[in-house]
């Protein structure tokens, strides 16, 4: 049954601490519904994220890397932020 069977949600709850949300199969009752739409909502804000972040570009490909990544990403903000000041509401600056 692979991720639909309830043995795999048993161990995920007991064990891990998590609730998986799947699709709900044809032979079972509404669970969750249709999830589409939130699974499509999560997919643009991680690509998002990528994008601004540019991890792929970077070869994050951990965790530690993430964090460094972001790390930079917020200190390089700051340091434009410092030397130029925030940016005055109604200007087109970023």
């Amino acid at each position: 049954m692979g991720f639909a069977g309830k043995d795999f949600e048993a161990f995920l709850t007991e064990r891990l601490g998590v609730h998986l949300v799947r699709p709900d199969r044809r032979d079972e009752p509404v669970r969750h519904g249709k999830i589409a739409r939130v699974r499509q909502w999560i997919e643009a804000v991680i690509d998002t994220l990528k994008g601004q972040l540019s991890v792929e570009q970077h070869g994050v490909r951990t965790p530690s890397g993430v964090f460094a990544r972001t790390g930079q990403r917020l200190l390089a903000l700051a340091a434009g932020i410092w030397t130029t000041g925030p940016p005055t509401p109604g200007s087109n600056d970023p």
